[in-house]
């Protein structure tokens, strides 16, 4: 096997697992460190003191030069295989969630185009987060503007990179980031991040508010709630979810899908009252590294096992449709 291959694909699991960001990097470091390296070089035992290879690494390296698939690989081939919903995640087009280094990601925007042209997609959506977000590196105005012509220059062979945001939504319902921003965007997820245990009547009020505002398009891991992960546990968000999914549906919002094991967002019964409200839906990755794009495995398993109608899932049509629906308030 080549390592240079191995080595990538291994960090690319490490990421899909949310394993520590330390381990993924160490692993795409050294794929670096050997990049147009010959046979020999690689078989050479100071190959082992050459800056950003490991023991790990370096065992790795050895292992897929004998011609085998280093253990440490199919390990993690074998722990991520899919689990149902096979059949939905093929007709995935695209995920609208997903961010880069520029917030809180930890690869630069060119490693997360790789892998969505990677994994088949037609499209993809950067949304890094808004100013209020400074833990996570938020967007001013000037960096988020400086972002979409970077964003822009990443459009062709089959594969489109959209502009995006997630915006955070602010304890009024208002959205953290210049109006006409938003608009020439084409990607708005509108998520809470703060005040996640606002009191019933004013979260409902608060979600209401973005799931009507006419720049939004997706809302974003809607309750809030952790379920697993390095993270801990978060209980959801209290709100009056009739409200909430009948003004998506009104609104034309699409509610998400969030696939991340740690989220699951919305949880199952919810899930099954906005499809019941007529909502459309986004199945996305949050992703923060190229790994976790392939997250959408476990977002499609949900929505096939819950019966979400395919049709209503925005994230299965072609761009030329997808588009029509992103422009329809703008």
């Amino acid at each position: 096997m080549d390592p240079l291959e191995a080595l990538t694909e291994i960090a690319y699991l490490l990421e899909r697992e949310r394993s520590s960001r330390y381990k993924s990097k160490a692993f795409r470091t050294a794929a670096a460190a050997i990049e147009g390296l010959s046979d020999a070089e690689l078989r050479d035992p100071a190959l082992r003191r050459r800056p950003g290879i490991g023991d790990s690494t370096f065992t790795v390296i050895q292992q897929a030069l004998a011609g085998a698939v280093p253990e440490r690989l199919a390990t993690l081939r074998a722990e991520s295989a899919p689990t149902g919903g096979a059949e939905l995640r093929a007709r995935l087009r695209g995920d609208l969630h997903s961010h880069s280094e520029w917030s809180d990601g930890l690869t630069p925007i060119e490693a997360m185009v790789e892998a969505a042209r990677g994994l088949g997609h037609e499209y993809l959506a950067l949304t890094d987060h808004s100013p209020r977000l400074t833990v996570a590196n938020g967007l001013s105005p000037e960096r988020l503007r400086a972002q979409m012509e970077v964003v822009r220059g990443h459009r062709g062979g089959g594969f489109t990179l959209l502009t995006g945001i997630e915006v955070d939504i602010l304890d009024d319902g208002s959205l953290d980031q210049q109006d006409e921003l938003l608009r020439e965007l084409d990607v708005v997820v509108a998520s809470a991040h703060s005040k996640l245990r606002m009191e019933h009547a004013p979260m409902t009020k608060r979600l209401v508010a973005a799931a009507r505002d006419a720049r939004v398009d997706v809302l974003g891991h809607v309750t809030g709630r952790l379920v697993e992960g390095a993270r801990g546990t978060r209980p959801p968000s209290d709100f009056d979810a009739v409200a909430v999914f009948s003004a998506c549906a009104d609104s034309g919002v699409a509610v998400e899908i969030n696939s991340r094991p740690e989220r699951q967002d919305p949880p199952d019964e919810l899930l099954t009252m906005a499809v019941e409200a007529g909502c459309l839906f986004s199945i996305d990755s949050d992703a923060h590294a190229p790994g976790q794009l392939s997250l959408l495995d476990y977002g499609a398993a949900r929505a096939e096992a819950l019966g979400v109608p395919v049709d209503r899932i925005v994230t299965t049509w072609p761009l030329d449709r997808l588009r029509d629906w992103l422009e329809r308030s703008r």
